[in-house]
């Protein structure tokens, strides 16, 4: 049974990520809201910015980082604050968690998720901020993946609207989400299983020739023109 280690799955991607997998899984899951009772998941309530995070005393076969931000604001409205405070959640809480359990993922021959954007790849308004600390993301898990080539494997999954709570926002009524529908090729946008699927591929033995890429599931809105 593998040990996966999954932050923020509390709700949205991260919780469907862990329903996926906890039957099958060991689950370690570290969220400031506590995840649901099951014999396969060990909670650990902290905030991934601002706590001290658990020493594991296990190998690490996989580790999930969920948490993210969708700010969204022209770029007048953006304060620096906005900036910082994006590229800590995204980025400094991975790098915080990375280097916390790598020894733990280089035993277990670990795999490696992240979480990028679509806005990285297509020009978007109201995205500057979003799009600049997940570009930063895409970067760092280039990077490890050829630091620790043969060891550990990363990569980036990059959603398009995904119905979650953080998203809550974006389709708060049936006007909205029909716009939002409408702007992908596809005409939908994501459920939090459809990129839990993929996470769970990413973290299998099928996945082990994989790593360094990023991973648009976007229903077409970068790939496509209709």
């Amino acid at each position: 049974m593998k040990t996966i280690l999954i932050i923020g799955g509390s709700k949205g991607i991260g919780k469907a990520i862990i329903d996926l997998l906890k039957d099958d899984h060991q689950i370690i899951a570290i969220s400031r809201t506590e995840t649901e009772s099951h014999p396969n998941i060990t909670h650990y309530s902290l905030d991934i910015l601002n706590d001290e995070l658990p020493t594991i005393d296990q190998e690490i076969n996989g580790l999930v980082y969920c948490p993210g931000s969708i700010n969204l604001k022209p770029f007048t409205g953006l304060s620096i604050e906005d900036f910082k405070s994006d590229f800590e959640i995204n980025v400094i809480g991975a790098v915080k968690t990375v280097q916390k359990y790598i020894n733990n993922l280089k035993k277990g021959n670990g795999s490696v998720i992240l979480f990028s954007t679509v806005a990285t790849h297509l020009g978007m308004p109201y995205h500057a901020s979003v799009a600049a600390s997940k570009s930063a993301v895409e970067g760092l898990m280039k990077s490890l993946a050829g630091e620790y080539a043969t060891k550990v494997r990363f990569n980036c999954i990059a959603p398009t609207v995904t119905e979650t709570t953080l998203a809550e926002k974006l389709l708060r009524n049936d006007k909205q989400k029909e716009n939002i529908q409408m702007r992908h090729p596809l005409q939908r946008y994501l459920k939090a299983e459809e990129v839990a699927n993929l996470a769970e591929y990413l973290l299998s033995n099928k996945a082990e020739a994989i790593s360094g890429q990023v991973f648009p599931i976007d229903a077409g809105i970068v790939s496509l023109k209709l």
